[in-house]
């Protein structure tokens, strides 16, 4: 199989999560800055998982383009990828809505967590169908963003129990790491 329809429900959901995503930004009653005040927390977090799921978007069509076929495990990966991506919404609506209180950001580092280990299926199923010596094999060889970002999510996760701005501070850091397209799969296009 080609890639070509997982590629398009895979955009179509992502569009989905982020309009999900930005509907849950309720305009507040008056017109000076100051009704803006109770918004802060929620749209910090919009901002920060708008910018998680656009990394995802962007890594996705980059995984895509180096990759040559599709089979039922790497549909069911990208599946379990959505699946998690699609719980974004609900997760940063509930760490925006309490403040960044221990709880939710504890749920939304899980969150982000499993987006990461669902997307490591993704890229290892993706490898494995192309072959290690394939444009993805190589590109994908060093792990050790991934392998960053994993114990930086664990680590925000244990210390959002105690300290949850420094749980928030260490997810954001993981998606500055990622914003830039990984370069790994570019240069092995070219």
């Amino acid at each position: 199989m080609n890639s070509g329809r997982l590629e398009a429900f895979s955009d179509g959901v992502i569009a989905i999560i982020i309009t999900i995503m930005v509907l849950d930004l309720k305009v507040p009653t008056g017109s000076d800055f100051e009704t803006l005040k109770p918004l802060i927390f929620k749209f910090l977090s919009y901002i920060m998982s708008f910018i998680y799921v656009a990394i995802y978007w962007n890594n996705h069509h980059h995984l895509f383009q180096a990759i040559e076929k599709v089979n039922g495990k790497t549909l069911w990966s990208n599946l379990m990828l959505l699946f998690f991506l699609s719980l974004i919404p609900f997760t940063s609506a509930w760490m925006g809505e309490n403040d960044f209180d221990k709880n939710p950001v504890a749920l939304y580092g899980f969150n982000l967590l499993m987006c990461a280990l669902a997307w490591t299926v993704l890229s290892r199923v993706s490898i494995q169908l192309e072959g290690k010596n394939s444009k993805i094999g190589q590109a994908m060889e060093n792990q050790t963003k991934e392998i960053i970002s994993t114990v930086l999510y664990i680590s925000g996760i244990v210390l959002s129990f105690f300290f949850p701005v420094i749980s928030v501070s260490l997810y954001f850091i993981v998606a500055l790491m990622w914003l830039i397209p990984d370069k790994r799969i570019e240069k092995k296009l070219l």
